[in-house]
């Protein structure tokens, strides 16, 4: 036996796929036009659910060497599962599932997975090292179907047994992939099959948990009655055996197999609308591994794993729709007034504060020129093209980027009317945080630019790209302003979780009222009171510590899971900048800046009369940005 100290608490093994699930509910797949993409398969699936739930996981299988496999990987990677089991594979394709929804019980699933990468794991694949770093393994049934994927499971299997690891089994059956039946016949559950069911029996006496649907359990075992299925699956395993029966929850079964079925350990259900099935399994699984790997009662295990389940049931994709433990917690602590869990708005903000955001950012050290009308004055004022100014927010990128140099942080505030050419550069600039306005210049009342349809506009926009918009906003505003500022911001904050794009709202009252210690705080007030919640504040500095007890205050009672605040410039001197980061220093919420003017007002004004260089443009910018760092980065000191 190895002496080994896991480092992981489940490896899963099995098939992937880039899932493609249509948009439109309600119609036949032929007649869907739009599809949301997101890492399936069921050991997938279950991989990045575990981790989502506390769970250190890894999958182990095999992608292809294309833009699909590397998506796979860098997705288990911002899930926090290990990706130290995934093999590239050189010439197969990462594999397809793409589903339609046709009503509450109809969901079209075609599989494209001729020759694919998972399917071509080996037991060259299954390092031995690798499966001893952790304390439990998951084999799935649909690996059982080929001989190569078969052996690769089997001597995962035999490693963990000869080391005293634990064995998870998922019987995982879809009939179309062990080829009986078409490929227009992905949505069948359940085809009798003695060859099938004699090659999952041999799996049972390896197992200490196994886990199927009424279904699963009838063809892991080859009965034709679920009692009788039951105590075959008990007279070759000793394996805890957890039967999932869907709106019904689940029963767990440790001993003998009761003559009622009912007398089975039975965890709380919870009822909910059916919005899509298709992932359901996977999430169910990744809750019962989270009581059950960490010694949790059986019966607590099982509401966890129904918890989850129904969480997947009333979203419409698998991976992505796998509840955090924070958010978990929370169900279960308060429940919902909805039967569609979608639909929740407390519940759907920590799923999205603790799942969707791609990347942390515990600073942030932003250059903002996303300006139009100040460039643009500035461009007529001296005669120059305003075409010119697309050319110099490509110099800020450099600047910016010069700056970075490669380290976490960094990002820019760059717009689509003059920043198209700025936008692609810096997006190759690596780890770079990238925000865009939406706003209409100056706008009181707010206005957005271009388009009042913001739904639409956003659907074009990279998904790490976030949304930033500036409000005028006082608390002692006319009403009917302040009426009018909120329903716009509360409009572009349902488009932004709708459409998943990260949103910063920027608060600028000094421009139109007096300022006091609560000002800002009571303008924060406001817009949570409206139901938004901004992933990332933008503020003028304050002139006392005070501003920012009541400012930290606010933003902790209302959301504690926002990211934080960045402070704008309004081209303030640097002095003055020095002085405001230094007010900071003991806010909690405060994560850094993002200023624009008075890093870039001079080089513009020179650059676009043509008295210097590109060159210079760059380094008066990058100089004036790096002494602003390390303001920032010194402002604690004496």
């Amino acid at each position: 036996m190895s002496e080994v100290h896991p480092t992981l608490d489940i490896i899963t093994l099995g098939r992937a796929s880039v899932d493609l699930y249509g948009q439109q509910i309600g119609t036949r797949l032929e007649d869907t036009v739009s599809f949301a993409k997101s890492v399936g398969g069921c050991p997938a699936n279950i991989a990045i659910g575990s981790a989502r739930l506390g769970l250190k996981s890894a999958w182990l299988g095999r992608v292809g060497n294309e833009q699909f496999g590397r998506y796979i990987t860098e997705q288990m990677a911002r899930e926090g599962a290990s990706t130290d089991g995934i093999t590239i594979d050189p010439t197969r394709l990462t594999a397809l599932a793409i589903l339609g929804i046709e009503d509450d019980k109809k969901f079209p699933l075609l599989f494209y997975r001729e020759n694919c990468a998972d399917m071509a794991l080996s037991e060259d694949d299954v390092d031995e090292k690798f499966i001893l770093s952790a304390g439990a393994i998951l084999v799935t049934g649909t690996h059982f179907s080929r001989a190569n994927t078969a052996a690769a499971q089997f001597k995962a299997i035999k490693i963990a047994r000869e080391n005293g690891m634990k064995v998870v089994f998922d019987i995982d059956y879809r009939p179309n992939l062990w080829g009986l039946a078409g490929h227009n016949a992905g949505e069948e559950r359940y085809i009798a099959s003695d060859t099938v069911s004699q090659k999952l029996r041999d799996v049972l006496p390896h197992c200490d948990l196994i886990v199927g649907t009424e279904e699963e359990v009838l063809i892991g075992s080859g009965a034709d009655d679920l009692h009788e299925a039951l105590r075959t699956i008990r007279a070759h395993s000793r394996a805890t055996i957890v039967l999932k029966r869907g709106p019904m929850g689940c029963i767990v079964y440790e001993g003998d197999i009761p003559n009622d079925l009912e007398d089975g350990i039975i965890g709380q259900g919870f009822p909910i609308e059916v919005y899509n099935t298709l992932g359901a399994g996977d999430a169910f699984m990744s809750g019962f591994l989270r009581g059950w790997l960490r010694n949790e009662p059986l019966d607590t295990c099982a509401t966890w794993a129904n918890a989850c389940g129904a969480f997947a049931v009333s979203r419409l994709l698998c991976s992505a729709e796998i509840p955090s433990f924070v958010e978990l917690q929370d169900f279960l602590a308060k429940g919902s007034s909805e039967r569609a869990l979608r639909k929740d708005a407390r519940i759907n903000h920590i799923h999205w504060a603790t799942t969707a955001r791609r990347r942390d950012y515990p600073t942030l050290k932003a250059f903002a020129i996303d300006h139009r009308i100040q460039l643009e004055d500035v461009a007529d004022r001296l005669g120059a093209p305003r075409e010119k100014i697309s050319e110099f927010k490509v110099l800020a990128v450099q600047a910016a980027a010069r700056v970075a140099d490669g380290r976490d942080g960094f990002g820019m505030l760059l717009d689509d009317k003059y920043g198209r050419d700025a936008l692609f550069a810096a997006s190759k600039v690596p780890d770079f945080w990238i925000s865009k306005p939406l706003e209409e210049p100056g706008s009181r009342p707010l206005r957005f630019e271009f388009s009042q349809d913001v739904g639409s506009r956003l659907v074009e926009w990279p998904i790490d790209h976030c949304i930033k918009c500036l409000c005028f906003y006082h608390p002692d505003d006319p009403a009917d302003l302040r009426a009018t500022q909120i329903d716009k911001l509360k409009t572009l904050h349902e488009a932004a979780r709708k459409i998943g794009r990260e949103l910063l709202v920027e608060i600028i009252a000094g421009k139109h009222g007096k300022l006091d210690a609560n000002t800002i705080a009571r303008a924060l007030q406001d817009v949570y009171d409206a139901g938004i919640k901004p992933d990332w504040w933008k503020l003028e500095p304050q002139a006392s510590p005070e501003a920012w007890v009541a400012i930290d205050g606010t933003i902790e009672r209302n959301d504690p899971l926002c990211r934080g605040v960045v402070l704008l410039g309004l081209e303030a001197p640097r002095a003055e900048l020095e002085a405001a980061f230094k007010a900071t220093t003991a806010s909690r919420t405060v994560k850094g800046f993002a200023v624009g003017r008075t890093l870039f007002a001079s080089a513009a004004e020179k650059w676009l009369a043509g008295t210097i260089t590109d060159d210079e443009a760059v380094e008066d910018m990058a100089q004036r940005f790096a002494e602003l760092v390390s303001a920032w980065e010194q402002r604690g000191n004496a």
